[in-house]
């Protein structure tokens, strides 16, 4: 693991959760939230903030992929499981794991607006200082990071490195 360096750790990880945790249950008191996690990425992500927040929750998924084994470079956009979803009506929170080009996210919350919520926001755990071709921003964002390519907390390279407990620089 000589080509990770870390970029951050787990505890920072965790307090930024327990924070937005609060404001997620400031901001749903007294309703019922529907959380949309986009998969495989922000799986660790949603799993530790099911376990913070206290306002009631339903867990949905839709699986994007762009990367795939190509690894570092962009392919097209696939997304499955949006067409079975019912939130008509729902208070939703999308779940994912980096906002870099915005186009996943963007064409994501676009297909969900569609299907009429009650609401809809989006939390990201990395949000990466590069410039968009879209206009869309996360509702919530952990952490604010430079142009690196990274791994670790559900964050891949290849499909490795997920299950790192912090989120990692990549080096060649």
């Amino acid at each position: 693991m000589t080509n990770l360096q870390v970029l951050i750790s787990q505890q920072q990880i965790q307090e930024k959760i327990e924070q937005i945790a609060r404001q997620i249950d400031s901001d749903y008191a007294g309703k019922e939230l529907t959380i949309v996690m986009v998969m495989k990425g922000a799986i660790c992500l949603a799993a530790d903030l099911i376990r913070k927040i206290h306002v009631s929750c339903e867990i949905e998924y839709v699986k994007a992929s762009s990367y795939g084994h190509r690894g570092s470079q962009r392919g097209n956009l696939v997304l499955l499981g949006l067409e079975e979803m019912h939130i008509h009506h729902k208070h939703v929170l999308v779940v994912d794991d980096i906002f870099d080009s915005g186009s996943t996210l963007f064409q994501i919350m676009s297909q969900l607006q569609n299907k009429d919520p009650k609401s809809l926001k989006s939390l990201v755990l990395l949000n990466k200082k590069v410039p968009r071709q879209v206009s869309y921003h996360p509702d919530y964002v952990l952490f604010d990071i430079d142009n690196h390519f990274v791994v670790g907390y559900g964050l891949d390279y290849k499909e490795r490195y997920r299950g790192l407990d912090g989120v990692y620089i990549l080096r060649d």
